[in-house]
């Protein structure tokens, strides 16, 4: 929401959100604001796509493998709480969209440390991907081309899709719809396939099925449910990447209304995509099979099918897959830093816009740090890379719980306020405390398990960091609390 609402008078004739920061928008500051660029299809499709990414398509192999058929409890509770996070997220969002989404409520909400502070961890979580992506996609690229170094592929894939970042939020929008739809539609040829052939329909192939599996090889947990907590964490950072929705909506029209439907629909995004397609591959692959965790799991999934080419189908997906990621960390990590600049909170040079509404310098900065770290992968000590991404591994869950904690603080706030709020967390606030508790429970054992132990810790000293840098830069600025305008929002429930 801009500052400027709060000198509004009341709307009384039902006027949307979305046609007051337009009209906001197209007549401020020339240089400073985003445009209305991203159409309802490619709002959709972000939303349906948001959480599609490699480690659906090959990381869940190495949880499978960790946990057996019961990793399907774990990938259900992750997707629970993903479910009620963004409905949370959803209600903030409906009520005031802004590209800095949940950074700029905990901003509101908790105070500006909060927002400085998650915003910069969460801008740095998606600068770290950039490298991450782009190492995967050279890495295919490479086994095709084995004459090109693949940190020259990763550079290039990194500059070619900064450049789709740089013209417009339109290209953008379009580089990712299809990248997305290209990700819907392999998952939904993938599920149909092991759907015939769980039935028979397949020619020569027979399938066990998983009650045969379960039977077979050790039961339902064969390892206890030990490691199905531990998958559970692994699980958990799969579904980063739900909320972009949020922040990209603010630059669509009608943004209220968009990020309504897009939280509505992530059950069954969740539950297509991901529950639906690992209980197709725990019911034709053994858990035990040495290669699924190397190869991956829909990989191993098609190889017992006997698809010709398996290998190449999934590289050519998991390509998709990653420069979608890679695509999206971009324009998430410039949004994010573009918002900071915008609430002071980062240099002011990043909170300029180009004629198209581009915030270029923000898109620059954040690329040429995921360019620097791409370098460190591969001419520094491994252990430094390492322990950068370590710095990122418990960002997720922090997202998490700020999310809830200032959802909590700021519906009192709003119907303090006589705002009416149109978009609602479910039995509130009995099931945000539960997601609070809950999240606080998977960083203490987060703590205890030796995987996990240094991605927390190294996490939290970053983050406290991050807060005494944020003390420092707000010292003495003046503080002002932020009053909830009373636009009736227009969205569905």
């Amino acid at each position: 929401m801009h500052p400027e609402f709060h000198n509004l008078p009341n709307k009384k004739n039902g006027e949307s959100m979305s046609k007051i920061q337009t009209t906001l928008e197209s007549g401020g500051q020339a240089g400073s604001s985003l445009a209305p660029g991203l159409k309802q299809r490619h709002v959709t499709m972000l939303s349906i796509a948001g959480v599609i990414g490699a480690g659906l398509f090959v990381g869940s192999g190495h949880a499978i493998a960790a946990a057996g058929p019961a990793v399907l409890l774990s990938y259900l509770a992750a997707g629970t709480l993903v479910v009620l996070v963004m409905r949370m997220l959803g209600e903030m969002a409906v009520a005031s969209p802004d590209t800095g989404s949940f950074s700029t409520y905990a901003n509101r909400a908790i105070g500006p440390w909060a927002g400085f502070t998650i915003g910069w961890l969460y801008w740095w979580f998606w600068v770290l991907v950039i490298p991450l992506e782009a190492i995967a996609a050279a890495a295919i690229l490479h086994s095709w081309f084995p004459g090109i170094d693949t940190w020259i592929f990763a550079l290039s894939i990194t500059c070619g899709l900064t450049l789709t970042n740089l013209y417009s939020v339109a290209r953008y929008g379009e580089f990712e719809f299809w990248f997305a739809l290209a990700k819907v539609l392999a998952i939904i040829a993938f599920i149909v396939v092991c759907a015939i052939a769980l039935v028979g329909g397949l020619p020569d192939i027979t399938v066990s099925g998983i009650g045969t599996l379960i039977n077979n090889n050790g039961g339902f947990a064969p390892n206890g449910y030990a490691p199905v907590l531990g998958a559970l964490l692994t699980t958990m950072f799969s579904f980063m990447g739900t909320e972009i929705v949020t922040i990209a909506a603010a630059e669509s029209h009608n943004p209220s209304k968009q990020i309504a439907r897009a939280t509505n629909s992530v059950i069954w995004r969740i539950g297509l995509f991901y529950i639906v397609s690992i209980f197709m591959i725990v019911s034709i692959v053994p858990w035990n099979d040495p290669a699924l965790a190397l190869v991956g799991s829909y990989q191993r999934a098609l190889e017992y099918l006997q698809i010709p080419n398996a290998k190449f189908i999934v590289d050519i997906v998991v390509l998709v897959a990653v420069a979608s990621c890679l695509n999206s960390a971009i324009y998430t990590a410039s949004r994010m830093l573009f918002s900071l600049a915008k609430r002071g909170e980062a240099p002011a040079f990043l909170k300029t816009t180009t004629l198209a509404k581009v915030p270029r310098q923000a898109v620059i900065a954040s690329t040429a740090i995921g360019c620097v770290t791409t370098i460190i992968n591969y001419f520094a000590p491994e252990r430094l890379f390492s322990f950068l991404l370590a710095t990122s591994g418990a960002v997720a869950l922090l997202v998490y719980l700020v999310i809830a904690v200032s959802q909590l603080r700021m519906r009192k706030k709003l119907m303090a306020h006589g705002h009416r709020i149109s978009f609602r967390m479910w039995l509130y606030p009995g099931l945000t405390w539960a997601v609070i508790v809950f999240i606080v429970g998977a960083l203490g054992v987060m703590l205890t398990l030796p995987a996990h132990q240094g991605e927390v810790l190294a996490t939290a000293g970053l983050a406290a960091l991050v807060v005494i840098t944020g003390l420092l830069v707000k010292r003495g600025s003046p503080s002002q609390a932020w009053v909830p305008d009373r636009v009736v929002q227009e969205a569905p429930r």
